[in-house]
């Protein structure tokens, strides 16, 4: 394997964990980075400490003393110079991404693209912070409210997008005026590491502060370091719905903020009017794309009884034509997963679907020999189910596609909406009266509702989340930057009396 990437990224076989903007720190106590590609290993993450992590705080806090008073449009210019890094060294963080995860190489360009495309939105962000302006019910007064950014900024990753959701946070938050600490996943810290590579330059070009945007590393101790701590105002965290319910709590009690992207058990409805070429593209990459790793994974197909069999014959057909191995190899078309711990727990949700009466169309399995000694590549396959299995209703983070049939349309939807995740969904028709149904308050109960496009591939402009168990909060477009700044209503009195509102007389 050709790993020059790495050197371009200014990563070795040993790199320090902890960076505070300008500095980095190494405890000399590592983690190590196996590619699930071909069981290599890539490099070593040094672990942070208690005392560094106390580091990296107080360098955020002195850093947020300054980088707030600075005008949002010279902070949404660092941002661009960013975004300007980031084109230079696509290539090389795309095959990173790629190594380190095991997603597709084009994936992999892609999650940088998406990193590009979140700097060029932050900065036209960057003269956009508009709050309003009220009518006062007393005479001589203004009212309005502004936004102030938060401060510290803590962002927990996954590794399934190791580099983009960071993005997503990082720069919208760093418009506003916040700094950020980043604790990526144990799974895949070399490309936080690279990133941060990538950023010291710019940040150092421009003599921004140091602790602008800072990097940890470690297991969920250094996690609940972060959400133990009060001196993070806010903490935007992506993971399992296991972890977020921790997470979630433990901010909570101490009064704080949180954005959690979680759990997705997304489906497709698949109406007769749809468009098979269209159902078949969009459900085919939502259910294999990053080797179904993907919190809008498709996992559900619901799909009209009249149309059933044409569904199923053509996506159990487009199965058998699939290339699984080395993702960086652009002639594949699905990688590995993530390590052995998401293999077993993909083996365990078959042999669980097998109990409660699965039809495997196409059957899954663990691939051997030249190509997969990783053990980590395996078999995208497909299920006939009923719709209220209980493994139906849990999300396993492998390709598994779960097929269900439905009479009508409301059958339909009631079947999407009765798990207990809420993030992406879609329907498959040409019929009007049905896609305005699906996306009306009585239709799909998820943060993300498409008509004619799968459940995957959400763009930057539109706010990304979801609701039930998927979390809540917003990420990436729309007004989500509000998330990390804190309103503030004020009114201004330039007359020389001192009405009361609601008519409230107090006079001496």
């Amino acid at each position: 394997m050709d790993v020059g990437f790495l050197k371009e990224l200014g990563l070795g076989a040993k790199n320090a964990g902890t960076s505070t903007g300008a500095n980095t720190l190494d405890s000399g106590k590592y983690i190590d980075s196996y590619s699930p590609v071909d069981g290599q290993l890539i490099g070593s993450v040094s672990e942070t400490t208690t005392e560094e992590y106390e580091q990296v705080m107080k360098t955020a806090q002195e850093a947020f003393q300054k980088w707030r008073d600075l005008p949002a449009p010279m902070r949404g210019e660092i941002v661009r110079q960013y975004g300007l890094a980031l084109r230079k060294y696509k290539d090389p963080l795309g095959r990173l991404v790629s190594y380190e995860m095991g997603k597709s190489l084009q994936e992999g360009w892609g999650e940088v693209q998406e990193m590009i495309d979140i700097c060029d939105f932050a900065v036209g962000l960057s003269r956009q912070l508009y709050g309003l302006t009220m009518h006062s019910e007393r005479p001589h007064h203004r009212m309005y409210e502004q936004w102030h950014p938060l401060g510290i900024v803590g962002i927990i990753s996954a590794f399934n997008f190791p580099v983009a959701v960071w993005s997503w946070n990082a720069m919208i938050a760093m418009v506003c005026g916040d700094v950020c600490v980043w604790k990526a996943s144990e799974k895949a810290p070399l490309c936080s590491v690279a990133c941060q590579n990538i950023l010291r330059e710019v940040l150092a070009e421009n003599e921004v502060p140091e602790g602008v945007s800072s990097i940890i590393n470690g297991d969920y101790k250094i996690g609940e370091m972060m959400t133990n701590d009060h001196r993070i105002p806010l903490v935007s965290a992506t993971g399992s719905t296991r972890m977020g319910k921790i997470v979630g709590a433990t901010v909570a009690g101490r009064m704080g903020k949180t954005i959690l992207e979680l759990g997705g058990n997304n489906a497709i409805i698949i109406t007769p009017s749809a468009d098979m070429n269209v159902v078949l593209t969009g459900a085919l990459f939502g259910a294999v794309g990053t080797c179904g790793q993907r919190c809008t994974s498709t996992r559900r197909l619901i799909i009209h009884d009249s149309v059933y069999d044409e569904v199923k014959e053509k996506l159990t057909r487009a199965y058998g034509q699939l290339r699984i191995g080395n993702p960086l190899d652009q002639n594949n078309h699905v990688g590995p997963l993530i390590d052995k711990g998401a293999v077993d727990s993909y083996l365990n949700a078959i042999e669980a679907a097998k109990k409660e009466g699965a039809n495997f169309l196409v059957e899954g399995g663990v691939l051997e020999g030249e190509g997969y000694e990783s053990g980590c590549y395996v078999k995208p396959c497909i299920a006939e189910v009923e719709h209220d299995y209980d493994i139906v209703h849990a999300e396993t983070f492998a390709p598994i596609l779960y097929l269900i049939k439905y009479n009508d349309l409301e059958e339909a939807i009631t079947y999407q909406n009765e798990v207990p995740q809420g993030l992406s969904s879609a329907i498959m028709t040409n019929n009007m009266r049905e896609a305005e149904r699906f996306l009306s308050v009585a239709g799909s109960d998820c943060g993300i509702a498409n008509v004619n496009i799968g459940t995957s591939g959400a763009e930057i402009g539109g706010a990304f989340g979801g609701e039930k168990e998927t979390g809540g909060g917003r990420e990436s477009g729309s007004d989500s930057w509000k998330a990390y700044m804190r309103r503030q209503t004020n009114t201004i009195n330039y007359s020389a009396e001192v009405p009361l509102a609601q008519g409230i007389k107090f006079d001496l």
